[in-house]
């Protein structure tokens, strides 16, 4: 196999726009991104990817023509955050970037004072928004239950267990950015995560119960 050195990928380069093993071997790779943010939001596109490939094959039967408004507009939103989650991974290595600048300063430089609040929001929105959106697309799994093609059951299951592997991923970026949000606002920030993962985690168990 060829092993593409990722010192000549351009870092700019949108995750999107890579081959899967320029992304890999960027990933398997002493650079602090792509890392568990990217992976959060990789493995997020792939569940909605294989939820819209389940419904591909559902559209147009008869068997299923009373959903196929439904599911056509389930299609369009799992292929819209496939697409969204890509550039969640993208967002979060750029929101580690800039807050990893400011931490290498002394606690007192202005330039770290004036721009730490700003860095921290960077760095805690883009896996706070792939947990809140596979909740979201979680929710559409548990709903193609019964407007898709039984013969691919399995496949939403796999939808099902790659989301909450997306959710819990990214819960681990937001988890280890809580302590740096300002003290009045973690408790909610911690709340808020706990709650969406609770959720995913009961539409995942119902997903898979009902697909095996």
């Amino acid at each position: 196999m060829t092993t593409i050195d990722p010192m000549t990928t351009d870092p700019n380069q949108p995750i999107a726009a890579q081959t899967i093993a320029e992304y890999l071997d960027a990933l398997n790779s002493k650079s602090p991104t792509p890392g568990g943010g990217a992976v959060a939001g990789t493995t997020g596109a792939t569940a909605a990817a294989i939820a819209g490939m389940v419904i591909h094959y559902t559209l147009g039967k008869k068997k299923y023509a009373e959903h196929e408004s439904d599911n056509t507009e389930r299609l369009n939103q799992l292929t819209a955050a496939q697409s969204q989650f890509l550039t969640l991974a993208d967002d979060d290595a750029a929101g580690y970037g800039t807050l990893n600048k400011l931490w290498s300063l002394d606690k007192s430089d202005p330039k770290r004072q004036a721009g730490w609040a700003d860095a921290v929001n960077g760095a805690i929105t883009p896996p706070t928004t792939m947990l809140e959106l596979s909740v979201k697309m979680m929710q559409i799994v548990h709903d193609l239950i019964t407007t898709t093609n039984a013969m691919l059951k399995s496949d939403l299951a796999v939808a099902a267990i790659t989301f909450k592997a997306a959710a819990h991923s990214a819960a681990c970026n937001i988890r280890i950015n809580i302590p740096l949000l300002p003290e009045a606002s973690r408790p909610d920030a911690e709340a808020s995560m706990n709650e969406s993962l609770h959720a995913i985690d009961t539409l995942h168990d119902s997903i898979v119960d009902a697909c095996r």
